[in-house]
């Protein structure tokens, strides 16, 4: 199931994007990311044919059951990542740029082994 950064991080915006909207267009994720509206269309171009979105007439676009298991995984490791960082300390503009690097190269054992390490310590201040 591996995929690209690039298609990830659409796949993960879409995510977030889905749970402050009604519906996402590709104009929503072009804003979001600072895209352009034509680069957009070509990622979603991209991730249709694989099968990890689903585009309506109207230009709703929607995670497939594939595309929304990348999402997650990835939004997880974004937010566990990002949070973990800024309780060492690290500036939360940095962490979240170093979590949104991070967060694509590292192996799932290796994610697992952090998150089990770090979570009790993350839920334990909140």
């Amino acid at each position: 199931m591996h995929i690209n950064e690039s298609a990830e991080n659409y796949l993960e915006t879409i995510l977030i994007l889905s749970k402050s909207r009604p519906v996402v267009r590709s104009v929503d994720i072009a804003e979001e990311l600072g895209f352009k509206k034509s680069s957009v269309s070509v990622a979603m171009k991209n991730l249709r044919e694989k099968e990890h979105i689903t585009v309506t007439k109207e230009g709703f676009i929607y995670l497939t059951d594939t595309g929304r298991k990348i999402a997650e995984m990835i939004y997880e490791r974004h937010q566990l990542l990002s949070q973990w960082l800024i309780r060492l300390g690290v500036d939360p503009k940095v962490a979240v740029e170093d979590a949104c690097r991070i967060e694509h190269d590292i192996s799932i054992e290796s994610f697992e082994a952090i998150k089990k390490f770090i979570q009790p310590m993350i839920s334990a201040t909140d």
